[in-house]
């Protein structure tokens, strides 16, 4: 029993570092194309607002909305939100992808120049 004794430390310390990985890597956000993104996220009405108190997403349109969910499923949230914009709001046509207000009128038109792009429309924002 003595000589388990001396590896108990280093254990404790490996079973702590892959808790510690797993959780880093469930909490990481999705990849995203940087072009498209930066481009819907203008139209988007959910942002981060960053703050001494934490992350909290808020909403452009609503500003009674504000949901402050944990540190590990705080991507996660933010991509359900948008996701379920996107679906609403979000089109592709041909080679462009419309990015539609309330009305379902057209407020932007965004051309698609790669499969890349196009699937990650299809992926991230489910359209």
């Amino acid at each position: 029993m003595k000589q388990w004794n001396r590896y108990l430390p280093v254990a404790l310390f490996l079973g702590f570092f892959l808790v510690a990985l797993v959780a880093f890597f469930q909490s990481k956000p999705a990849t995203k194309n940087a072009r498209i993104y930066q481009a819907v996220k203008h139209y988007s009405p959910y942002y981060l607002d960053k703050r001494l108190g934490g992350l909290t997403i808020l909403s452009r349109e609503d500003e009674t909305f504000k949901e402050k969910p944990a540190n590990m499923t705080l991507y996660k949230e933010l991509e359900r939100l948008e996701r379920n914009w996107g679906k609403s709001h979000l089109r592709i046509e041909g080679e462009n992808l419309l990015i539609l207000d309330d009305n379902a009128s057209i407020k932007a038109r965004i051309p698609l120049k790669t499969d890349e792009e196009r699937q990650f429309v299809h992926h991230y924002y489910g359209v």
